[in-house]
């Protein structure tokens, strides 16, 4: 999956921004939501969010991304060593 899969996943779950998750907590939110819900029903829940309240979304968005790439760039780096 693509850092945009993952963050439309952790979008889906209940972690905000405000929560200041660690790393950690990213990867395991987004692991749950996996294993309860497929990636194709994660986008349509992000599309109807994004539809629905634009302003939120994009705030949401940025955060879901950002926490992504922290919470996986140091194991593709790992990876790629």
């Amino acid at each position: 999956m693509t850092d945009s899969d993952l963050a439309k996943v952790l979008f889906t779950t209940r972690l905000q921004a405000s929560d200041h998750p660690t790393a950690f907590r990213v990867r395991a939110a987004i692991a749950d939501r996996l294993r309860t819900s497929d990636a194709g029903s994660c986008a349509a829940h992000v599309a109807q969010e994004a539809g629905d309240h634009p302003d939120a979304y994009a705030a949401r968005m940025r955060w879901a991304l950002e926490a992504v790439s922290d919470a996986y760039s140091p194991c593709l780096q790992a990876a790629a060593a």
